[in-house]
């Protein structure tokens, strides 16, 4: 598993939050600002999870996560958002996605759900 992570979201100040975090624990990192480059950067880049935002322009991230696990089945998604409803957490779970992060991002909770997300269907893993 590719320790490479690819940040989908079309707010700049969040990818540049995000790869601060990510990069100082030790991760490579790839962007995409909206849907339709997360797929192709996805699908060039191989990571090993996508962080992705739900509010975009363009496609909406429920469709681009849709969209990801048709193209990989075993494609590891984490939604970042500020959307904190229980409705949309349940969509994004049944579409899924191994973790949800809130914003504004927290470092601490961000490492612990992309640690979390990487070791999901990890040899072994008993769940």
């Amino acid at each position: 598993m590719s320790g490479k992570i690819l940040i989908v979201d079309d707010s700049a100040l969040s990818r540049r939050t995000l790869r601060r975090i990510l990069e100082s624990a030790g991760y490579e990192v790839v962007e995409a600002d909206d849907g339709m480059a997360a797929l192709e950067v996805y699908f060039l880049e191989k990571p090993g999870l996508v962080l992705l935002d739900l509010v975009m322009k363009g496609m909406y991230g429920l469709d681009v996560l849709v969209k990801l696990r048709e193209m990989d089945q075993e494609a590891r998604v984490v939604v970042a958002s500020a959307d904190i409803q229980s409705s949309t957490r349940k969509m994004v779970d049944e579409a899924g996605a191994l973790g949800f992060i809130n914003k504004p991002f927290v470092s601490e909770q961000v490492v612990a759900a992309v640690k979390a997300a990487l070791a999901k269907g990890a040899i072994g893993e008993v769940n």
